[in-house]
């Protein structure tokens, strides 16, 4: 199944039903009277935030969502049916923005959320809403309301406790295939990961969601390489892992690249609570380790954790490190005021 965290879809609720003209027209019955119904309500359009999706891949192959129309009036004082919703089913982290693609129309970020997005047509009068003392036969009836349309973009953002970042090749995917149940592709190339990957690590009996994004290179927050769109994943994430090679050329540059582009993409992600690791070190002799480490040091400010994700060094310290920061900050949720209940 393929990644897909962006789509475009058309989506219009139903037009009302038509009013009815009728007159009630029975044996020994002298007058009637009118007798025509209204036009039912058209459909709404709704999208609602489900179990089981980590994708908006159905929305890659139907692009067009269209409530039903409500039916029209009968005679006999009948009232049309309302016509049927339509259901955009959603993963949980997913943001629908309207057509401009800036203006956040809602944010669904817990599985049974529910919006309506458009509401549909009201159903036209029927002749019997039109009697009155000095117009007892009325023949005429209201059409129903058109419905909504609107185009609308659908922007997922994994929703994962920590996320790895780093150059391509840094080991991220192998220090997530090392740690969790998660299986992403692991190549000696650059770019081998193209798509978001999660993974549930577990360490000391406690767990948390852990989320690894396509490798950032210099200029990424200009369209360079794959850019830095896959970055929106880790914009929920509580703390970062920042994976330095090192066995590249120069750690602390390494380092200073990725702080850049996470500088210049914005949305809070140079603030969030970072732990830098330098990774591979079991392919590196003392000297260069030790070279490597102070480089690092001096760009990161701080001292760097040291682990080889393929010999399991320095692992299970990350992962406790990564296990705190992600504690105290949902600690820090629980303790703020609390949110106003979400009613749909």
């Amino acid at each position: 199944m393929k990644f897909l965290d962006q789509a475009k879809v058309y989506v219009r609720s139903g037009d009302g039903g038509a009013g009815c003209v009728s007159f009630r027209r029975e044996k020994f019955i002298e007058f009637g009277g009118p007798d025509g119904g209204d036009g039912g309500r058209g459909g709404d359009v709704w999208i609602e935030c489900v179990d089981g999706l980590n994708t908006l891949i159905d929305y890659r192959y139907q692009q067009h969502f269209k409530a039903k129309k409500g039916d029209h009036g009968k005679g006999a004082n009948r009232t049309g049916a309302k016509g049927a919703d339509v259901v955009l089913k959603v993963p949980a982290g997913t943001q629908i923005l309207d057509e401009d693609e800036e203006t956040i129309l809602a944010d669904l970020t817990e599985v049974g959320q529910r919006i309506r997005l458009l509401e549909g047509g009201n159903g036209g009068f029927g002749n019997a809403q039109f009697k009155t003392s000095t117009n007892q036969a009325p023949r005429r009836a209201n059409p129903g309301l058109e419905g909504q349309e609107r185009w609308i973009w659908l922007r997922l953002k994994l929703i994962a406790d920590a996320g790895l970042v780093g150059l391509p090749n840094a080991g991220k995917s192998t220090f997530l295939a090392a740690t969790t149940a998660a299986k992403p592709k692991i190549a000696d190339y650059p770019f081998t990961t193209l798509h978001p990957g999660l993974g549930v690590v577990r360490v000391d009996g406690r767990e948390f969601v852990l989320a690894d994004i396509p490798g950032l290179i210099e200029g990424a927050h200009e369209g360079v390489g794959i850019g830095d769109r896959f970055l929106g994943h880790v914009e929920r994430c509580r703390a970062l892992l920042h994976l330095v090679d090192g066995t590249s050329e120069h750690a602390g540059k390494a380092y200073k690249t990725v702080r850049a582009e996470l500088a210049a993409y914005g949305n809070g992600l140079d603030e969030k609570p970072e732990i830098v690791a330098l990774s591979k070190v079991d392919a590196l002799s003392p000297e260069l380790l030790k070279q490597q480490k102070e480089r690092l040091k001096r760009a990161a400010k701080k001292t760097p954790l040291l682990l080889s994700a393929q010999s399991g060094q320095g692992v299970q310290e990350a992962l406790r490190a990564l296990l705190a920061v992600v504690e105290e900050a949902r600690v820090e949720e629980k303790e703020e005021t609390p949110r106003a209940e979400w009613r749909p």
